[in-house]
Parts: structure tokens; C-alpha cells; sequence
């Protein structure tokens, strides 16, 4: 017989993250040892297989450190990329016809968007630190760099996530293909290790070039999905923590509103459908959902309190445009359409300058 609000049936754990800014935005390799010791004081946060080596995920998501790249473009293609580049972090099939086809995907899609490829950089790991659970379903692991080909900052990142969007559709039935990170901003390392062996499996991690001003880290615990390493966050643009109790909402109304989607920096938004993830976890579908409103041009603000609603009428002054109402921005939800509240308990969200976090009340 119950006799209070908890009941077992209705428990749920939850995964563990954290993030790590400077106050200056000073860039150092202190700072990402700093969040990756972090990262292994959360290790009891995440789930642990029976092999005693595979987790759920672990990860990080850095500002892209840009004297690093430049370095190993230099050793990998003889020349360093001029002014504005980007790298994408890639996970292929381990089969080499599948690992040739999301090749070609993904420098078609970003060729086709006036992009300029500079070639492929194979990450350097070590596995000897995996389980054989993680070991059994192990990506090839590679770095795209890419460069502007002479567009704005603004019109890179928008043709970055758009041809990303048209490889991921291209791809849809390898499993295997991901794209971790596609950006000039930020990059992501992640996968099925411990968080003590994140940077033994990384060798990058260790590079004192490798520097970051920010750096939000994430240790999984899997409830609504297996693990795999996809699904390992944080994701490109947030980590989350907790159950998004309106998930299924969410991904309708995205699926039933799509058509009336408008952006004018998105005049081929409908062939990108559908814009949310339909069948990974809760989290990566919010992500997929934020990176669109930024795509189309609402700040990373306005976003996050679109999608995370302010309890009641709580307004918070510091918080550029929270107390407007979502009616009037001007771009996809430009027609008196809401963006239904994802209710979930924590989520961080960073960029290239900002990192915070937002916290919302859980329903029933």
C-alpha cells in the first residue's frame, strides 16, 4: 500500500554532467584536465556493463581548439586552412564499403552547399582501454575539415548543418554513421568508455595544444534506449540529464507543424525533414530541435526558453528576450505557433562564448 508520492514502478535514474567555463574566456589544456577529472568523479552517475569496461557514454563537448587542428591539418595535408575552417567529428562503419558511401555522402552534401573539402583525418585511438561490449560495435573514428569557400561565418554554419542534414537522410540506413560535431565553433569527443579512459582512448586529449575556454562533459545512464555510441552525449549542441517526460508530444508536433516551418536562412527547410530524431534517445531529439531554431535564426537565448518554459510568469531580466512573447520571433515560429514545452530537469547548452544551464519542473 502506498502511503506517500514515491512508488517503484515510477523510479528513474539519471545520467551526470557537468561544465567548466573560464570567467575571461582564456583557452587552456588545464582547464580540459580539469573537466576530464571531473568526468571521472561522475563514473557512479552512468551505467557500467557486466564486463566492468563498457559504460553508457561518456564525452565532452569543447570549443574547437584552433591552433590543434591547424597543427594536425599541417601533418595530415601539408597545409594549414586560411582564416575560417571547420572540422567535423565522424563516426563511420567499420566496413569499408559503408565507410566509403558516408564518405562520399557527406563531401557531396557539403560540396553541393559551396563548401570545400580539405580531406580526412583519422583520429588517433587507443581500444586496448575498451570493453569488448564497446570493442564489438567500434566505430572508424575520422575528422572532416571543411572550409568556407568564401562565405560569411553565418552562411558557413548554415550550409555546415544543412548539408549535415542531407548526408544524415542520404545515410539513414547505416546505423553505424554519425556525425558527432559539424562545426566551426565546437567538437566533440564521446563514446562506450569509462570516464577514466575517455582521454586514454582519445590520444588527442592528451595533445597540451588541445585547449578549450568551455567545456560541458557528460557521463550517460541509458533508461529509454540501449547504449551505442551515437548515443553518447553531449550532443552538438546540449547535454542533458533526466527523463523528457513530453518527448512524444514533442516529436508529433514537430512531425504535424513541419510544413508551415519558414525561415528565410532556410528557404529548403522542408527537405530536410523530419527535423527531430523519431527513434534515438529523448535527448538527441531536444538537440536536434535546438540546432534547428538556431539554424533559422533565433539566438541561443530565445531558444533555449522556447523550448524549456519559465515556471508560470517568472521572468528573468538577464536572459536577452525571455519575457517576450515566442508569437513574435520573427523566423520558424513566425506564425502565432508555440513551441510546446519540453518539461525535463536539466539541460546545458553551449557555444562558442556562452555556456549555462536551464532547469525546469518535471510532470507526471
Amino acid at each position: 500500500m502506498m502511503t506517500g508520492l514515491y512508488h517503484p514502478d515510477e523510479f528513474r535514474d539519471n545520467c551526470g554532467f557537468g561544465l567548466i567555463a573560464h570567467m575571461k574566456g582564456e583557452a587552456s589544456h588545464k582547464l580540459l584536465q580539469t573537466a576530464i577529472e571531473s568526468l571521472t568523479c561522475m563514473t557512479h552517475r552512468g551505467g557500467i556493463a557486466a564486463d566492468g569496461k563498457t559504460g553508457d557514454g561518456c564525452g565532452l563537448l569543447i570549443q574547437s581548439p584552433d591552433a590543434f587542428l591547424r597543427k594536425a591539418a599541417k601533418a595530415e595535408f601539408g597545409k594549414e586552412p586560411e582564416g575560417l575552417f571547420a572540422v567535423g567529428q565522424v563516426f563511420l562503419s567499420p566496413d569499408e564499403s559503408k565507410a566509403v558511401a558516408g564518405r562520399a555522402a557527406v563531401e557531396k552534401r557539403l560540396t553541393d552547399q559551396g563548401l570545400e573539402i580539405m580531406g580526412w583525418r583519422k583520429v588517433p585511438t587507443d581500444d586496448s582501454c575498451l570493453g569488448p561490449m564497446a570493442l564489438d560495435c567500434l566505430p572508424w573514428i575520422e575528422q572532416v575539415f571543411v572550409v568556407p569557400n568564401k562565405k560569411t561565418e553565418q552562411e558557413f554554419a548554415i550550409a555546415l548543418f544543412v548539408g549535415r542534414r542531407h548526408a544524415e537522410r542520404d545515410m539513414a540506413d547505416d546505423s553505424e554513421f554519425y556525425i558527432c560535431s559539424l562545426s566551426h565553433r565546437t567538437l566533440a569527443y564521446k563514446g562506450l568508455m569509462m570516464p577514466a579512459d575517455l582521454a586514454n582512448f582519445y590520444k588527442d586529449l592528451g595533445d597540451p595544444d588541445l585547449q578549450t575556454a568551455i567545456c560541458v562533459f557528460h557521463q550517460r545512464f541509458s533508461t529509454n534506449t540501449m547504449p551505442r555510441w551515437p548515443l553518447a552525449q553531449p550532443f552538438r549542441y546540449l547535454a542533458h540529464n533526466g527523463e523528457i517526460n513530453t518527448v512524444d508530444g514533442n516529436r508529433n508536433w514537430a512531425i504535424a507543424r513541419a510544413a508551415k516551418f519558414s525561415a528565410p536562412e532556410l528557404p529548403d527547410l522542408q527537405t530536410l525533414q523530419p527535423l527531430v530524431n523519431l527513434t534515438g534517445s529523448d535527448s538527441s531529439s531536444m538537440d536536434n530541435m535546438l540546432e534547428v531554431l538556431l539554424a533559422g535564426g533565433v539566438d541561443l537565448f530565445r531558444a533555449v526558453r522556447m523550448m524549456i518554459r519559465l515556471p508560470g510568469r517568472m521572468w528573468i531580466p538577464w536572459i536577452p528576450s525571455c519575457g517576450h512573447s515566442m508569437s513574435t520571433t520573427p523566423c520558424i515560429w513566425n506564425r502565432g505557433m508555440g513551441q510546446p514545452a519540453w518539461f525535463s530537469p536539466t539541460v546545458a547548452t553551449p557555444s562558442v562564448c556562452w555556456i549555462g544551464t536551464d532547469f525546469a519542473r518535471l510532470v507526471g
